[in-house]
């Protein structure tokens, strides 16, 4: 054929059509403002009272290590392969017996192994939540919580909180005009707060889920944190709340966080649910991850290390607690929690921490401002710091820099 001929037979150009929208739960939802945050504080020299980071320093790292090395030598086609949905069954063993001896009777039907207790909750909101619904929280609440929710495309509604965490009177009667599907809540060492829920509170929140039908979720990632004070009995272990609690928990901050192994213990036709929604998110929680995980618990004194991370995270909380009255400005309030991984502080009037937080960035200096966390209007003034990540010395350091930002802001 001519090369004429042959050019002109050519398609002509055409428009080329784009490819169609995102979902709307795509574009809705933010981002992290505290995983921006941190991505900021990760260049040298920054100390960093922003991430709920546990201290690197103290992972046992050797007993992990022999805890993948007894996976592999055990089976290690085992390891690598396959798993049921709902974990391996010396994990779910040994989650169950630990559940047990915190005073809730847990058998290992009971527990489902998760990616991490986010992957937990998110499952729990695929199972319960529908475009439209209604989802309570405390107020300020978990960050990544309210991204969970946002996504679901529910409708978030705080309910009031004090210094011992959410009002049970204001519950009640928002679940009366509400109607909603569930009440998220972190009653032990709150993030961002730090603060714990009562006994007696826990019990009027089991009666009033009882009698007017209200499912629960109890995050419990930082519950073993404890460093003065009684222990609380779970929610999830006061009469009315058996049967419509799911209890979340994580290896994250006593073992190490890059494990991603969480944990999830809820009544059966529940736990059946998020079981259907793990097995169209990622099949199975890691193989490998959950058979180290059962040897290290089977192998090692867990109570022995999680006693010394106590000890050392103790100290930290008192630097903290001791050097703020010089590091912000009169008039700043803040909380002593007794456990966890933050104090919750307010600037007195006039003061706005997202301001402060640019200026405590020139000294090489970090928090998270309270403002993401809040839903509906939020409290400018308050902000989250975090004392784990480092020694008490750097903490002292940091808490310097902080008092000559606040000087300059």
């Amino acid at each position: 054929m001519p090369a004429a001929a042959a050019v002109s037979a050519a398609p002509s150009p055409c428009a080329v059509a784009p490819p169609p929208a995102f979902a709307s739960r795509a574009t809705s939802v933010g981002g992290s403002p505290v995983r921006e945050i941190l991505a900021l504080t990760e260049r040298p020299g920054v100390i960093s009272f922003a991430g709920g980071l546990p201290a690197p320093e103290l992972f046992d790292t050797e007993g992990l290590r022999a805890a993948y090395d007894a996976a592999f030598a055990v089976s290690a086609r085992r390891a690598l392969q396959y798993s049921t949905t709902e974990g391996v069954p010396e994990l779910r063993e040994a989650v169950a017996r630990r559940a047990t001896a915190r005073g809730l009777p847990t058998g290992t039907d009971d527990v489902l192994v998760t990616s991490g207790s986010q992957q937990a909750l998110t499952l729990l909101t695929a199972a319960l939540v529908e475009p439209g619904d209604v989802v309570l929280v405390e107020n300020p609440t978990y960050l990544a919580a309210l991204q969970c929710f946002g996504m679901a495309g529910a409708r978030v509604v705080a309910v009031p909180c004090d210094a011992e965490g959410l009002v049970p009177e204001a519950l009640e009667e928002i679940v009366a005009r509400e109607r909603p599907k569930l009440l998220y809540t972190i009653p032990t060492f709150q993030n961002p707060t730090g603060r714990t829920l009562p006994g007696t509170r826990r019990a009027a929140v089991a009666q009033t889920a009882a009698r007017l039908g209200l499912w629960l979720i109890e995050d419990d990632p930082y519950g073993e944190l404890r460093y003065e004070g009684a222990e609380v009995p779970w929610l999830a272990a006061h009469p009315g709340a058996q049967d419509r609690t799911a209890l979340l928990g994580s290896f994250s901050k006593i073992m190490a966080p890059g494990l991603r192994l969480g944990w999830l213990r809820a009544p059966a036709a529940l736990r059946r649910a998020a079981v259907v929604a793990k097995q169209a998110a990622d099949l199975h929680t890691s193989t490998v991850d959950q058979l180290a995980a059962a040897h290290y618990l089977a192998a090692v004194d867990l109570e022995a290390h999680v006693s010394a991370v106590r000890a050392a995270y103790r100290a930290r909380r008192d630097a903290l607690l001791a050097g703020l009255a010089d590091a912000l400005p009169a008039g700043s309030s803040w909380n002593r929690p007794e456990g966890g991984m933050f104090v919750w502080a307010r600037l007195p009037e006039g003061h706005d921490a997202a301001g402060l937080l640019g200026t405590a960035l020139t000294h090489e200096v970090a928090f998270v401002p309270g403002s993401p966390f809040f839903t509906g209007p939020p409290d400018p003034r308050t902000l989250r710091l975090s004392f784990t990540t480092h020694t008490p010395a750097e903490i002292t350091e940091g808490l310097a820099r902080l008092g000559r930002a606040c000087r300059r802001s």
